[in-house]
């Protein structure tokens, strides 16, 4: 640590030592270091003068000077031995070369080069006791003679230097110098631990208020003590004002508050552009070291004090305190208070006065009430000049806190935000905000800033240069916020406005430049692939680019993600995925904000002419927006439904796996996209398909909380939707008749299966809600049910989950003359349309609505099976009401029908004579497994014959007939199913089995034989499955095959127009399995039986007027030829 520098300080302690002769420094008393500190003094300026920066080489020097001769002093009482200290003590070698010195000799050191902090300073690195003994030395020297102003003001500097503690910003900046000071005073006091206890008993001010074996640790009690004793030698007004202030706030914080007191900062700035202003004026210079003084002034006056009384109570220090006061008062020195003039100290005092007499009205106890108002009555009694604050000192301040990043600079930029007067009459304001946006990326002060400029904004002289440069320097602060402060602001700006910035009339200038940005952001996130693969990477870069876009304006973006997600091929997952990590976008509030928004949104939908759509949500608007203006084609309403069901799905957090709602609840997407165009006259925007479709995906997706209730379903008129759709599902039931004059809705049988699986959905929820609460929805419940009459009667069944036991079944009359049905659950109604001889075509009906109504139906038909004619007469009604159900049959339906029909046959209530019509001799097989698929499919021929002779020829149109080729095709390939599974293979077989392979059997011949040597279970597994693959009905499947293949031909050739293409495939696939068995099963068919059935079905083939058709299943055929041949 010795220098060149530090030989000079030296030299200069030498020259002051020799002054001193014949006496030395060691013992210098007060009066004589004006006569011998000059040269210390001189070296100081000399080598600050010499360095670059001499401000701070200045306070280095000075800090290391009293460090050295504070050291040196303890060193020497300590008793330190030499040979140690060189070795463990920094600061040995500049030590060594000062002369002996005494504690006069540090105080008029630390006095004459106004070190009163850094004294103070290097006091709170020591223990409270050696504290209190300094400070006891500290008195002592400043009541000794010749006692100065000097000297009161280093007393009152380094007590409330103390009060302020060490500055906390510049902790962990602090040089090696207090830590080795602090340090080396630990090691002295281990070494030599009686010391310190024998330094604190030789300086007591009052022996005989505290035992001797006692040392005081009270450091108010001393401090206060000590002005109390010096108060006679305080006799200028500013000193006097500064010893009252700073005693006021000792006795504030010690003894008025017990947590710090937390001030608004416009109440900071208050205070510190009034210090401020004080010091101006007394020539001082606005800078951060300025401001971070006032700063750690106010903090201290605010803070409970470190040096908590141990000993002195709150009476004693009132007691002195107003002592104080009336003498300084009697003497004049208080009288200045009520001149003009303004002081540092006299601002300060009159900040001490008013929280000092806050704290005394806040705690008003029994005890002390005479010295509190004794002291509350003379605080009162002073008068100070007032002091103003201008809004530029203010301005200016806040700025250079933030430019600087001193204390609360964050809760300054919230300030400075939010005053619109500093944003319009100062420049800077620009400049500050431009120059430190890091202090301002918290996002309730961006949001006081957007607010700020939406203000400008709106202003009369809108400064469009500004307004513009102000944008962009938001919306790069906006863009380095996180996500999640990004949908906070995001959030804020959607209630401000939903069109941003751009709320009201705006400078072209203003809007070209953000449409340019808009239009450029979405071209980079199309262009750059919005499929699913989509990189996390640039997933994150697309919601980006959105999110500032929709900071500027909310509802551009939302738009140009609805046109995107619906018009861009395949856009709609990307769009989604965006708008799933920006859910400050959604626009949703709490019920105490939705009168207030829905003001604000009903304001801005008049000004843009669109009434209807106020109150829902931005994108819905958005949305709707895109459907009113233009007609959707397949693939756009396909990607619109996409889009809406990935916005309702819930969003599973990457980091935590929570799971979050979706963008879009499903209420409002009910609300707003179902309920107003879902109609039976088919009226809307959307049509009634596509309404049915969205609502099935809200009901599918999973948002409800099983604990939460009611459903959510319940807010969207739950009993009216349930009407619409069931008049929907009622429609259905005559999809293939002639559409009325002015119909708009014509159904399909898709849209028929996607109505019941809504209808039974919404009707289990609503159901299992009236169950909760029924008297609250009895009303709803009878008007529903009343409104039924008007339907269908097969509706009703699918809104059984709503009224469950409420109300009986009702049926056609006709039904109950067929099916025992419990009276107490079943009621007949007489219907027109089911007359006599109908019961069956009801039964059928119901046996096609639900599985448990099937159940029903079968479990109750009335049929005496013991009697022949019985069964006969069925089995013909049966055939006639198949006849009339089958076409308006949905898939499921139908499905429902084929399992009646083969429980039927296989119980013996159905009789289907089987006749071999395709075939010229009795097959010698045993049929009997396949007894049910042969007389299912013979029924099936007979209905389809029936229905197409002549009878029925004009009753159905060409898509009905489609779809009631669809339908057969479904039974047949059902029926081939059936008689796959009845093959029996073992595990080691399939369809696709090839001949068994010569090298791996045995092999005998009649010259010469070979012994098979494999184990005997190897060749016991293998005889196994010869038998079985034997065994297997190969030729029988065959057979029943070629009749499936024959009667799917006849009904082909007999519907009209011949070309149903689900018929040709059917056979397609029966040929297949043909070929497929014969090769599993080579002995199923001879070379000559396989010709001859190549021969037939190639007869059977040449029916067909489709060539095409005609042609590929000849081919098909040619390729039915047996391994064996």
């Amino acid at each position: 640590m010795m220098s060149k520098d530090w030989a000079i300080v030296q030299g200069a302690f030498l020259l002051a030592e020799k002054l001193c002769l014949p006496s030395s420094l060691s013992s210098l008393q007060k009066a004589d270091w004006s006569k011998v500190g000059y040269p210390v003094l001189g070296a100081v300026k000399e080598i600050s003068r010499q360095n670059e920066h001499p401000s701070t080489s200045a306070v280095d020097w000075i800090k290391k000077i009293v460090c050295a001769v504070w050291l040196k002093l303890l060193c020497r009482e300590a008793g330190e031995d030499v040979e140690t200290a060189w070795r463990e003590n920094p600061f040995f070698s500049l030590q060594n070369g000062l002369p002996e010195v005494n504690h006069v000799v540090l105080l008029e050191v630390v006095k004459s080069l106004e070190a009163a902090q850094i004294f103070a300073r290097l006091l709170l690195y020591l223990p409270q006791s050696q504290v209190c003994t300094e400070l006891n030395r500290l008195v002592q020297h400043v009541r000794s003679s010749p006692a100065t102003e000097d000297d009161i003001q280093l007393f009152l500097d380094v007590w409330w230097e103390l009060w302020k503690g060490r500055d906390e910003k510049k902790a962990g900046e602090e040089d090696n110098m207090e830590t080795m000071f602090a340090g080396q005073f630990a090691r002295l006091s281990s070494e030599s631990p009686s010391w310190t206890h024998q330094a604190a008993k030789r300086f007591k001010l009052d022996p005989t208020d505290l035992p001797a074996s006692l040392p005081n640790n009270d450091v108010l009690q001393i401090l206060l003590q000590a002005l109390k004793e010096i108060k006679h030698l305080i006799l200028t007004t500013d000193l006097c004002l500064l010893a009252l202030s700073i005693s006021l706030d000792a006795l504030y914080t010690a003894f008025l508050i017990e947590q710090a007191v937390v001030l608004p900062t416009k109440d900071k700035l208050s205070i510190l552009s009034k210090a401020v202003s004080v010091r101006e004026k007394n020539n001082e210079k606005l800078s951060p070291e300025l401001i971070q003084e006032a700063q750690r002034d106010l903090h201290a006056s605010h803070t409970p004090s470190q040096f908590q009384p141990s000993r002195m109570k709150l009476g004693d220090a009132l007691k002195i305190i107003t002592e104080l006061a009336e003498f300084w008062q009697n003497n004049g020195l208080l009288k200045v208070c009520d001149s003009s003039a303004s002081s540092c100290s006299a601002f300060k005092l009159e900040q001490s006065v008013q929280r000092v007499l806050t704290g005394l009205q806040e705690t008003e106890e029994a005890e002390n009430m005479i010295e509190r108002n004794l002291l509350r009555d003379l605080l009162v009694s002073l008068a100070f000049p007032a002091i103003e604050s201008t809004p530029d000192v203010n301005s200016r301040i806040t700025a250079m806190i933030i430019s600087h990043h001193l204390d609360d600079y964050q809760d300054f930029a919230m300030l400075f935000a939010s005053e619109m007067s500093w944003a319009s009459c100062s420049e800077h304001w620009m400049d500050c905000l431009e120059k430190n946006q890091a202090a301002f990326r918290q996002p309730d002060t961006l949001i006081k800033l957007t607010s700020t400029l939406m203000g400008k904004l709106q202003g009369q002289s809108t400064n469009v240069s500004q307004c513009r440069k102000l944008m962009k320097v938001l919306s790069d602060i906006f863009s380095a916020l996180s996500l999640q402060d990004k949908n906070k602001v995001l959030a804020a700006m959607s209630r401000l406005s939903s069109r941003g910035f751009f709320g009201c009339p705006v400078p072209s200038s203003v809007t070209d430049g953000f449409e340019q940005e808009l239009n450029m952001a979405f071209n980079c996130i199309i262009q750059g692939g919005g499929g699913a693969a989509a990189s996390q990477s640039n997933l994150n870069s697309a919601v980006s680019l959105v999110a500032r876009v929709a900071y500027q304006n909310p509802e551009a973006a939302l738009r140009s993600c609805c046109h995107s997600a619906v018009f861009n091929k395949s856009a709609f997952s990307l769009m989604a995925k965006i708008l799933q990590q920006l859910p400050g976008l959604r626009g949703q509030r709490g019920r105490k904000d939705a009168a207030q928004s829905d003001e604000e949104e009903r304001k801005e939908s008049e000004e843009s002419g669109d009434e209807l759509n106020s109150g829902c949500s931005p994108l819905c608007r958005c949305l709707l927006e895109i459907i009113n203006t233009k007609s959707l084609s397949a693939n756009e309403k396909e990607q619109f439904l996409k889009f809406l069901s990935l916005l309702m799905a819930p969003v599973i957090s990457v980091e935590g796996g929570e799971r979050n709602e979706g963008f879009l609840p499903p209420q409002e997407v009910v609300n707003i996209f179902v309920l107003p165009h879902l109609s039976s006259t088919g009226r809307g925007c959307l049509d009634s398909e596509l309404s049915v479709q969205l609502l099935h995906t809200a009901l599918c997706v999973d948002v409800q909380d099983e604990a939460s209730s009611p459903h959510w379903v319940m807010d969207c008129s739950p009993f009216p939707l349930l009407y619409v759709l069931a008049q929907l599902q009622n429609q259905t039931l005559r999809c293939w008749e002639q559409p009325s004059e002015g119909a708009v809705n014509h159904w399909s049988m898709d849209t028929k299966e996607l109505l019941v699986s809504v209808l039974t959905t919404l009707g289990q929820v609503v159901g299992a809600e009236v169950s909760v609460a029924p008297s609250r929805w009895s009303r709803p419940l009878f008007w529903l049910y009343n409104k039924m009459e008007e339907l269908d009667w097969t509706v009703r069944f699918h809104l059984k989950p709503v009224w469950r036991e409420h109300f009986k079944n009702e049926v056609p009359s006709a039904l109950l003359a067929v099916c025992d049905l419990p009276e107490q659950e079943w009621s007949g109604l007489d219907l027109p349309q089911y007359g006599p001889g109908t019961g069956l075509l009801a039964w059928m009906e119901c046996c096609s609505v639900s599985d448990s109504l099937q159940s029903t139906m079968l479990a109750c038909l009335s049929l005496d099976r013991r009697r022949p004619d019985h069964v006969s007469m069925f089995s013909k009604g049966l055939l006639v009401a198949l006849s009339q159900t089958l076409p308006w049959c949905s898939l499921s339906q139908w499905s429902r029908l084929l399992s009646v029909l083969k429980e039927l046959i296989t119980s013996g209530r159905l009789h289907v004579p089987f006749s071999l019509e395709y075939v010229d001799y009795l097959p010698l097989l045993d049929l009997r497994k396949f007894s049910c698929e042969l007389r299912l499919s013979v029924l099936l021929l007979r209905v389809l014959q029936l229905l197409c002779g002549s009878s029925c020829s004009d009753w159905l149109s060409g898509d009905s007939w489609a779809h009631v080729g669809r339908l057969y095709a479904h039974a047949v390939r059902d029926l081939m199913t059936s008689v796959r599974a009845k093959l029996n293979l073992p595990s080691s077989g399939a369809l696709n089995v090839s001949t068994p392979n010569p090298s791996c059997t045995s092999v005998t011949s009649p010259k010469d034989s070979v012994i098979d040597v494999r184990p005997e279970e190897d060749l016991h597994l293998e005889r196994k499955v010869k038998e079985e693959v034997e065994r297997a009905p190969g030729q029988e499947v065959l057979f029943v095959l070629s009749q499936l293949f024959c009667h799917v031909q006849h009904i082909q050739v007999m519907m009209p127009g011949g070309q149903s293409e689900p018929l040709f495939l059917s056979c397609l696939e029966i040929l297949s399995h043909y070929e497929a068995v014969m090769a599993a099963f080579p002995h199923s068919s001879s070379a000559l039986e396989s010709e001859n059935t190549r021969h037939f079905f190639s007869t059977i083939t040449a029916n067909l007027e489709n060539e095409e058709m005609k042609a590929v299943l000849r081919q098909k055929i040619a390729q039915l030829v047996s391994s064996v041949a």
